[in-house]
């Protein structure tokens, strides 16, 4: 099965305006838990398993009016008759993305489209640039065709395209509840040249913001740099070799998605592979473990990775690489780099996802790790810092995994 990794922020050139600022073996054979009063001196605690609200609410700006019709939030930017874009017809999967410093050639991507196993190409704008003060991955697009690669409830939400198509921005959910965007208000949008954006939406798409192909380049994206390309499972392999033999000198492809072997817990839970596989060894998790614990107190800042200001995902990345151990960087990569373990087995060291995106409920975005006694440590969001507090496996709760250390670095495209 392919599985997406997540935010493509990772991979894309930027756009700038001026200067930029182990050893493992098989679980329940000598996996211990790390006794957690002794190292931490945390007393037992009865993890919360009751309901809570999942997503606080976020900000709407000025001059927007919201609607209602779906999970997305979206404004309608006051236009009486908002440019038409096409309706969504099937959504695909985003598997591989082209990308490079200069335009590409749209003879490369006709090339990739027929390709065996190719179900559809889009060439795109692919930058990183400025949003808020905050360098973040943006996508120039045809609202139109684009709009099959989104989630869908993203996809399906004709607001968020027609936003789009009208010169607004399109944000992720994380990013506008994160960085407290007001939906109808405006950004600041840093390339070649600065624009203010209108941002129309929240949405899942795997990236921070989506705008019209035309406003893209006129904030300094090198047009049709990147093309997305959906691939048939059965074909990934074969097309991802093949479309590394047609790319020039400069270009690249990124893998955007693993083949890998889902749990038994379904669709939008966390965990890969069979619970027999093994697990970390015991000192590596303790080193681990150790290094999360220095972290506490921290700020939170989104998409920071340490060492001194983290995200979630951020803080398990750094804590592991500490140990040794490579784990992808986003939380919904890290949900498959082991397998799924229950509640009741649980030990320190696992990692606890959740669901808080409402524009994408099967999608994994928070990630946190477990500490032992009850106890869990987490980077939260804006505004708070590196924190040890219950275990919560209630509202949004996405399941458990142990980490496999092979599996960990063959998901975040590393050799184990």
């Amino acid at each position: 099965m392919l599985v997406a990794l997540g935010t493509l922020a990772g991979v894309l050139a930027a756009v700038r305006s001026g200067a930029p600022g182990g050893e493992s073996h098989p679980v329940g054979a000598g996996h211990a838990q790390v006794p957690a009063r002794s190292a931490f001196n945390l007393p037992k605690v009865r993890p919360y398993t009751g309901d809570s609200p999942v997503s606080p609410g976020l900000a709407l700006g000025a001059g927007g009016v919201p609607m209602s019709n779906s999970a997305v939030q979206t404004i309608r930017l006051g236009a009486t008759h908002p440019p038409q874009v096409a309706p969504l017809r099937r959504t695909v999967q985003a598997s591989l993305l082209i990308v490079a410093p200069t335009s590409l050639s749209p003879k490369l991507a006709a090339a990739v489209s027929r390709l065996p196993g190719v179900t559809v190409t889009e060439q795109i704008e692919a930058v990183r640039m400025r949003i808020s003060g905050a360098y973040t991955a943006v996508l120039g697009v045809d609202p139109s065709v684009f709009r099959s690669f989104a989630a869908r409830p993203t996809g399906a939400s004709n607001a968020l395209w027609e936003g789009v198509a009208s010169g607004g921005i399109a944000v992720s959910y994380s990013m506008g509840k994160l960085d407290k965007l007001p939906l109808g208000g405006t950004v600041v949008a840093a390339g070649h040249t600065t624009k203010r954006l209108r941002v129309v939406a929240f949405g899942t798409m795997g990236i921070g913001g989506v705008v019209s192909h035309a406003v893209a380049r006129s904030l300094g994206a090198p047009a049709g740099n990147a093309i997305v390309v959906s691939v048939r499972t059965e074909n990934f392999a074969a097309v991802a070799a093949a479309v590394g033999r047609l790319i020039p000198k400069g270009a690249s492809v990124q893998q955007l998605v693993s083949v890998v072997t889902i749990g038994p817990s379904g669709s939008g839970m966390a965990g890969a592979g069979p619970l027999t596989a093994s697990g970390a060894a015991t000192a590596q998790l303790a080193a681990m473990l150790r290094a999360a614990m220095s972290r506490q107190g921290m700020p939170y800042v989104w998409g920071a990775a340490g060492p001194k200001s983290f995200d979630c995902s951020g803080l398990v990345q750094w804590s592991f690489a500490q140990a040794g151990i490579v784990m992808p960087r986003v939380a919904a990569a890290q949900a498959l780099a082991g397998p799924a373990v229950p509640v009741s087995k649980i030990q320190a060291g696992d990692l606890i996802f959740y669901h808080t995106d409402p524009t994408a409920p099967k999608y994994i975005s928070h990630v946190a790790i477990y500490l032992g006694n009850g106890w869990m440590i987490q980077a939260p969001e804006p505004g708070r810092n590196v924190e040890v507090v219950p275990a919560d496996f209630g509202t949004g709760f996405a399941g458990a995994i142990r980490v496999n250390v092979a599996q960990a670095a063959a998901v975040a495209g590393h050799a184990a």
